[in-house]
């Protein structure tokens, strides 16, 4: 056996246990739970000894996620004011009553993603769902934490974790494609920019795949404020583009009423397609197109990956372009 670690300041875990005896967290687990696989019985021994000296005590919710019955979750979102995160967290509850679970919300806007896995870690907290961004250097440290974590919506696949991601790179070229096919050679951009932002990156290598220039890109945070003062930004230019890919929903509301202050129609002056897929696009005046996240998908994905024994397992999903008034192209009957 290992040294003991340092497990006084808080709850002993799983992983606790496994480092002590020298095994995996699947082998412990094989070893509380009498399968499903066998365990030889010098290893189950130190497992037991590992758990006396380390006073782990494996309530029942723990114990019933490796079989697949959690009872209780926690969803960290940076919010809900935000549209696309009050629909994933809808579907998450929804998910998670269909399964017979609870879920306790935990929004992280003023604190790290390690401070609210941490803040959540001495509940009853069997399994985490992260729909945040999560930095690189807090990758290591939810590892470490012994909480069994599925991480959503991440920029970029996440190695070494369990992850289910869409594709938001080719969602936005999805987008910009379908402009250029309906005959628009200036296509501006609203939202985050950078080569680290995989909508502005995927915006920047249509158009340079199909050799147009760049438009107008004016870079705004996520917000309905945000994008207003981008589309007064925008009608101020003398040179405006024929069409705008816009990197969320929740921007794209705040642009259609700039663009609208300004005197500029959508889509008779500028086609408009934005990212997300949200209820608002539905509502707006006109209905706006927008690359749909599958966020029904990712969260079914999501709740299997908690069944399962794997530590590190990447899904990635496609978006869905779907077309509405905004673009000056006509919509699917259905929508």
């Amino acid at each position: 056996m290992t040294d003991s670690p340092d497990v006084s300041a808080r709850r002993v875990t799983r992983a606790d246990v496994a480092r002590f005896a020298g095994v995996s967290t699947a082998v412990v687990s094989y070893v509380l739970n009498n399968g499903p696989r066998p365990v030889a019985e010098d290893t189950r021994r130190r497992v037991l000894e590992a758990v006396q000296m380390l006073g782990y005590r494996p309530n029942a919710s723990a114990r019933a996620l490796n079989l697949g019955t959690t009872s209780q979750i926690c969803l960290i979102a940076p919010g809900v004011s935000n549209p696309f995160f009050a629909w994933l967290t809808d579907r998450v509850e929804a998910e998670a009553r269909a399964r017979g679970l609870s879920v306790v919300i935990v929004t992280s806007a003023d604190e790290s993603i390690v401070e609210a896995v941490s803040r959540v870690s001495h509940q009853s907290i069997d399994a985490v769902m992260i729909s945040n961004e999560v930095p690189a250097t807090d990758l290591a440290a939810l590892g470490r934490s012994g909480i069994p974590t599925i991480l959503l919506n991440q920029p970029a696949d996440v190695v070494g974790m369990r992850s289910v991601n869409v594709d938001r790179y080719r969602g936005a070229r999805f987008a910009v494609e379908h402009l250029v096919g309906h005959g628009h050679q200036s296509i501006g951009y609203i939202g985050p920019v950078g080569p680290q932002e995989t909508r502005w990156r995927g915006w920047h290598d249509s158009l340079e795949s199909f050799r147009l220039p760049e438009g107008p890109s004016i870079e705004a945070v996520y917000s309905r404020e945000a994008g207003y003062r981008a589309a007064h930004e925008l009608t101020a230019l003398s040179d405006q583009p024929s069409a705008l890919f816009v990197a969320s929903d929740e921007l794209a509301t705040g642009v259609m009423l700039g663009l609208h202050e300004g005197g500029v129609r959508v889509p008779e002056d500028i086609a408009l397609v934005s990212f997300d897929g949200t209820q608002e696009t539905r509502f707006s005046i006109p209905p706006i197109t927008s690359v749909t996240q599958p966020v029904d998908e990712m969260v079914r994905h999501a709740f299997d990956l908690l069944t399962t024994e794997a530590t590190s397992e990447v899904i990635r999903l496609v978006p869905e372009l779907v077309l509405r008034s905004s673009c000056g192209c006509p919509p699917r009957p259905s929508q």
